[in-house]
């Protein structure tokens, strides 16, 4: 199959006739060849110095587009405004999208590959030949024929989560300060390091993002809008053994790392984890392990969409590390569990506005919408914890996290339509009271869409 790399982008065509596939194309492009990834070993904010590289280009970008007010935040955030268009009192919005890309696999010399016009079948990727989207193996591939498919070359992965979402949002800030005719209130554009290390939300964020609701570009299919997430815990595993020369050792020993490797047999191995469990039921994840014979330390994660069952993950996992210590009083053994993130939902459903607006806005541009629980988290699971009612909306992204990522430049260009659509369906008052005519027969339709008591 025919494919082009970033520097062949002048001779490809606007299939989609949405005006911003170009734009979104060459952005995604310049955007993904910046190695932005996150490290949760480092105690800085943002965590790697080179995500710096991509938030301080989108803040010369969004100076140059006519943005106000562009901040580059001391946390390493980036935040703008496109000034309200109209007179109406109205709700400020905000688009969020976060910068850093995925610890778990390479982000280093990422080579974007476009192939033009997908016209069905395989598509192996050339730097690692075994490296092959099917199908078969995603149907959402098979669905997108016709579609500029964006891929990696096989050996790093593509960073669409969530450089599809910048790509989005700038793009939208763009088409508003252009055509200052279309109607819609404040717009708060937000950019945020670390969310993959659930480090997006500093706690200075909300008040300094100003914005009544808001919305990341973080999500997948066609259609998708996630109101609801994982609720997510980390737990850190520290095994303290005896150590000694190994030649004096018998009776005096305890080795660390036999400890570790026993608290991780003992926990289920055919239920409770990634790769045995979907739907809505819940995890443990170990992700990380290190150490010696002298100590060990094991990093997990918990995840769950309810808390009592999330809490049961973290008793497990304690009373396994209590076990095991319990075999071998020598050693040392702590489990500590933190908070991370909540499922937005426990907020959200108590005024879906948000959700039944964007539901709307996907309508409004012949996409059909989907809800359904995500297994995962975004910015937004914490800002709506912390009072910013923030669902979370799809930009195509696919295979997120490794050398098999991909999106459609097609679905991306479906997902700034829909921005656009969204941010014309909050032009309504506050108070939900306005003399115009016209606008109060606006304000009944949406008002049938949307429960207003909450």
């Amino acid at each position: 199959m025919p494919t082009r790399t970033a520097s062949e982008l002048s001779a490809g065509v606007d299939r989609a006739g949405s005006g911003f596939t170009r734009e979104l194309e060459e952005r995604f492009i310049r955007y993904a060849h910046i190695d932005t990834q996150s490290d949760e070993k480092s105690t800085t904010s943002p965590s790697t110095e080179k995500q710096y590289h991509l938030l301080r280009l989108l803040v010369d970008e969004l100076t140059s587009m006519g943005a106000q007010n562009v901040t580059l935040t001391k946390y390493g955030a980036v935040l703008a405004t496109i000034p309200a268009t109209t007179k109406i009192d109205a709700p400020t919005v905000a688009l969020l999208a976060h910068v850093d890309t995925a610890p778990q696999f390479s982000g280093t010399h990422v080579k974007p590959i476009i192939h033009r016009n997908y016209k069905g079948g395989d598509i192996a990727l050339p730097d690692d030949p075994g490296v092959v989207l099917s199908p078969q193996q995603s149907p959402y591939l098979g669905a997108r024929i016709g579609d500029d498919i964006i891929t990696a070359s096989g050996t790093t992965l593509l960073g669409a989560d969530d450089k599809a979402g910048v790509a989005i949002v700038m793009t939208v800030a763009g088409h508003l300060l252009q055509n200052t005719d279309i109607p819609h209130g404040p717009v708060r554009i937000g950019f945020t390091p670390d969310e993959e290390i659930g480090r997006g939300v500093h706690h200075d964020l909300p008040e300094d993002l100003k914005t009544d609701v808001a919305y990341t570009l973080d999500g997948a299919e066609l259609g998708e809008i996630v109101y609801e997430t994982f609720s997510a815990d980390r737990a850190d595993v520290h095994v303290q053994g005896v150590s000694i020369h190994p030649g004096q050792a018998k009776d005096k020993m305890v080795n660390a790392l036999h400890l570790a490797a026993k608290i991780i047999d003992t926990l289920p191995h055919v239920t409770r984890t990634p790769e045995t469990t979907a739907g809505r039921e819940g995890f443990i994840h170990i992700y990380d392990m290190s150490g010696t014979s002298a100590e060990a330390h094991l990093h997990f994660i918990l995840r769950d969409f309810e808390l009592d069952k999330l809490r049961e993950h973290g008793e497990l996992l304690q009373q396994v590390c209590e076990a095991v210590k319990g075999g071998e009083p020598r050693a040392q053994i702590s489990c500590t569990i933190q908070s991370q993130y909540r499922n937005m939902r426990y907020w959200l459903e108590k005024d879906m506005r948000p959700v039944e607006l964007a539901l709307e806005a996907c309508r409004q541009i012949g996409v059909d919408p989907s809800s359904t629980p995500t297994r995962g988290g975004t910015d937004g699971s914490r800002l709506t914890e912390l009072g910013v009612p923030t669902p979370n909306l799809f930009t195509g992204m696919q295979n997120i996290h490794g050398p098999k990522e991909w999106v459609s430049v097609q679905d991306m260009a479906r997902a700034t339509k829909m921005c656009v659509a969204l941010l014309k369906l909050w032009n309504i008052p506050k108070d939900g009271k306005h003399p115009g005519a016209d606008n109060e027969g606006r304000l009944a339709a949406v008002a049938n869409l949307v429960d207003w008591a909450g």
